[in-house]
Formats: structure tokens, C-alpha cells, sequence
């Protein structure tokens, strides 16, 4: 199976995006620092001032399994980490976040464990849920159907923003661990798991280890604030050349969004074992290993760039596995397939 059998054409919405190019960009004035394509906007409300960088993301189709679980109060820690991970990768922490909820009719149980989540990933990354908007739609929604997005602005100095211009030949491409799909693939996941395979989310395949394809599916999107926090704090801000946050599109899309032209950051994917949902999926669905690492994130949620002599492996606690190098190329990333 191709993602593009679930319904979703990543290459159809790349063209869709560049031919709106021009309108996005008649909008902009000197205050916008970013190009089209960066995982977050940068702005400058004056010369001088910090930038603020805001992204806005949903956990896609991630709700329709939380439904399926009866368990609602993962996804709204998904969604906030989610956004945490797109502006650090520009090296912004968080200020505030704002949620969007809409649904057929509304259900009093499901919104409070939503937003339970949605606060509990606030306090857990240090900033405030500023607040909200709750929409009621029948006639867009089926009964039983909702919908999640979600808003985040940062703020970084404009000397610690990290865009990729500082990655040279030579250096060092790691890798950090996911907890699963995050907030990504899941048309493909529920297209092989649930509808080819006939598995239910209480089932528990013998690859997953004794945890439910539900569990395995819910577990909630990790946020690397602390981890690179970490890396700055021992390694210092200029060893960070490049962040790249694994979201839809997986590497191959991903990693040439922050890589200089002349550059190709070689991955090694035997330099790390996927995490069995994602060789379950990959099975019963039989899906080639190209595919597999454009959809998902086959088990490194954070790709980070460092100098030749940064050893993250020796940072405990911080799990870094070395995938890879950068290497001179204009292909931007390269895998064996």
C-alpha cells in the first residue's frame, strides 16, 4: 500500500502549496524573517526586538482513534507538543498556545478531557493556554466526529535562531527517539491496521509486546523542549547547526526543508531499530521502505545537526543515536532507496 491509497497525496498538496506561493507572500513586509517552507513564521515586530515565531498544526486523523478508544485525553497533548517541536526546531520557546475544537454536537464528557490534555502539555512546556474557540457543526461533521487544531507563538533572539546556514561537510547527524506515529500517518496506520488487517484497537499483535494497537496508535507525541534544552545547556547554543522535526513527510521531506543547497544529509536507517508499530504496519500493509520513511517517522522524532566533535551519545538521559552525516551533494538528504 501507498499512503496515497488512504486518501491522502502528499505530492498533490506540494503543488497545491507552491501555486499559492505569490499570495502568501503578498502579505509580507520587512518584519517577516522566514522563507516559505520553514516549520514555523518568523516576525520581528521592530529592528532590535526578539522574533516571535508562531506555527499552527492539527493531529490529523489521530481524533478518529481516540474515538475508536473512547480516550480523549491524549490528543490534546499531542497537538501542543506537536506545535512545541515545530518552533524549537528554529530554536524558539513557547509563549502561548490557542486551541480550535469543533464537532457535530457537542459531547460534555470528550471536551473537558481535551483540554485536560491541552493544559497538562502547557504546564509541561512552560506556556500558557491563552485560550480557545469551540465550534458546534452539523451537516460538516458526522455525529460523534471532531476536529482539533491548534496555535503556538515563541519568541527567540535573533542570534540564537537556528536555520541550517551554519551545516557543513563533515557534520555529525543524530537521531532522537519518538514514543510512535506522533501526530502523522495515521490515514495509512488506520488504512492497514484497522480496515486491510481487520484488527481492532483492543487487539495486541505478538510484535507490539503485549501493548494494544490502541495504546501503541494514543501513545502521545513527544515534546524535545527538554532534550535540546539539554543540548544547549551542556554543548551550547552554536553546537546546534540544524533541527529537524520528522512530521508528515518523513525524511525525505522533512530534512531538506533546514539543509543549504550544496549540502546532503546522508541517513544510515540501520543505525537504529523502527519501533515495531511501525514494522506491524508495514507488514500486514506490505508498504515499501521508501514509503514507510517518507509517512512516518520510523521511531527518530528529532533530527539534530552538530559539529564533528559533538558527542550527543555521551549527554545522558538524552538517548541521541548517530543516523548519519552531512555530506556535499545537492540532493539535501539521501537514503538507500
Amino acid at each position: 500500500m501507498k499512503y496515497a491509497d488512504s486518501g491522502v497525496n502528499i505530492d498533490a498538496a506540494t503543488r497545491a502549496l507552491a501555486r499559492s506561493r505569490d499570495h502568501v507572500r503578498s502579505t509580507w513586509d520587512a518584519r517577516v524573517r522566514n522563507e516559505i517552507g520553514a516549520f514555523g513564521g518568523l516576525f520581528q515586530p521592530a529592528p532590535g526586538e526578539p522574533l516571535l515565531v508562531a506555527s499552527v498544526d492539527g493531529v490529523g486523523t489521530k481524533v478518529m482513534v481516540a474515538s475508536l478508544c473512547g480516550r480523549y485525553d491524549t490528543v490534546g497533548q499531542d497537538l501542543v507538543n506537536h506545535c512545541v517541536d515545530d518552533i524549537l526546531v528554529q530554536g524558539a520557546e513557547p509563549l502561548f498556545f490557542l486551541d480550535y475544537f469543533a464537532t457535530a454536537k457537542l459531547d460534555e464528557a470528550v471536551l473537558p478531557e481535551v483540554l485536560a490534555g491541552f493544559a497538562k502539555a502547557c504546564r509541561e512546556n512552560g506556556c500558557a493556554l491563552l485560550g480557545g474557540e469551540t465550534a458546534e457543526m452539523p451537516g460538516v461533521y458526522r455525529d460523534g466526529e471532531f476536529d482539533l487544531a491548534g496555535t503556538i507563538v515563541g519568541r527567540v533572539l535573533p542570534a540564537h535562531v537556528i536555520d541550517g546556514s551554519t551545516m557543513q561537510a563533515g557534520d555529525r547527524v543524530w537521531g532522537l527517539p519518538s514514543t510512535g506515529l506522533h501526530t502523522n500517518g495515521y490515514s495509512l496506520a488506520r488504512a492497514v491496521l484497522l480496515d486491510r488487517a481487520g484488527l481492532k484497537v483492543t487487539d495486541a499483535p505478538a510484535e507490539l509486546g503485549g501493548a494494544t494497537v490502541g495504546d501503541a496508535l494514543l501513545a502521545v507525541h513527544r515534546s524535545y523542549l527538554p532534550a535540546v534544552r539539554a543540548i544547549w545547556d551542556t554543548c551550547g547554543r552554536p553546537a546546534v547547526r540544524g533541527l529537524i522535526h520528522i512530521t508528515g513527510g518523513g525524511f525525505y521531506d522533512n530534512i531538506p526543508r533546514v539543509v543549504p543547497a550544496g549540502l546532503c544529509v546522508h541517513v544510515d536507517p540501520t543505525a537504529w531499530a523502527p519501533l515495531p508499530i511501525f514494522r506491524l504496519i508495514q507488514r500486514l500493509g506490505e508498504v515499501a521502505e521508501a514509503e514507510m520513511y517518507r509517512v512516518f517517522n520510523m521511531g527518530i522524532g528529532l533530527v539534530v545537526v552538530t559539529p564533528a566533535d559533538c558527542d550527543l551519545a555521551a549527554l545522558p538521559g538524552l538517548e541521541a543515536r548517530l543516523i548519519g552525516e552531512v555530506r556535499a551533494g545537492e540532493r539535501r538528504v539521501a537514503l538507500p532507496w
